[in-house]
């Protein structure tokens, strides 16, 4: 938490704005998994930022995001942990330990199910089932957050704008008494409630913004 307070403040070089709702549900002490939608490595920006909040908080990331700088290694500093794909039996490990410190230390894991980058900020990826098996295996809830869309990026056209991000979170959604038989439903209704709320933030952060600005949909 202490790294994450620091490392908060890169906001400021990017002059962005990071507005949390639904904090309450975030900071209730208890082991979760926390799902979110991944449009940039400047999603661990806003974790940052909204940390101290979550209080118990890690997160679960690719290999290859610790070698963007600077959010790869601000994030390894502030304790996210790293997944090799490529060494699926070490992933496993790791994950099976931070299952295990989730339960016992009622920490909150957070995870990106689309499983990479999305750069059309249109609509979400389809969903990869690793995080809905590690909530269903410990029996805890999943949080859903939704990051509105990054309008302030396009990589093709090299424009990076100042901007606001909204952080919403949804209600947690119980995995009690759920088996690996029920993770094709729970996926399909956690992506579609994330799906719903994050064409709402679209909608509004759009419409909000000066009619001259150039915003994008497309990173």
């Amino acid at each position: 938490m202490l790294a994450a307070t620091i490392l908060k403040h890169i906001t400021k070089l990017y002059d962005l704005k990071w507005e949390l709702r639904g904090a309450n549900i975030l900071s209730e002490e208890r082991g979760a998994v926390v799902v979110s939608n991944h449009q940039s490595s400047l999603d661990i920006l806003g974790l940052f930022n909204i940390w101290e909040v979550a209080d118990k908080l890690t997160a679960v990331a690719k290999r290859e995001v610790m070698y963007v700088f600077p959010f790869g290694f601000a994030a390894y500093l502030a304790g996210v942990i790293y997944i090799d794909r490529n060494d699926p039996k070490r992933a496993r490990e790791q994950l099976n330990m931070t299952s295990d410190v989730m339960v016992k230390e009622k920490t909150k894991i957070w995870l990106f199910p689309e499983g990479t980058r999305n750069k059309d900020y249109r609509s979400l990826l389809p969903f990869k089932k690793g995080a809905f098996h590690m909530a269903v295996a410990a029996q805890v809830p999943i949080i859903p957050v939704v990051f509105s869309p990054y309008y302030f990026i396009n990589n093709k056209q090299g424009i990076f704008n100042k901007g606001h991000v909204i952080i919403q979170c949804l209600e947690p959604i119980s995995t009690k008494g759920l088996g690996p038989e029920d993770i094709d439903g729970l996926v399909t209704r956690v992506r579609d409630a994330m799906s719903t709320v994050y064409k709402e933030l679209t909608k509004e952060v759009i419409t909000n913004l000066p009619s001259d600005y150039p915003h994008t949909t497309v990173g």
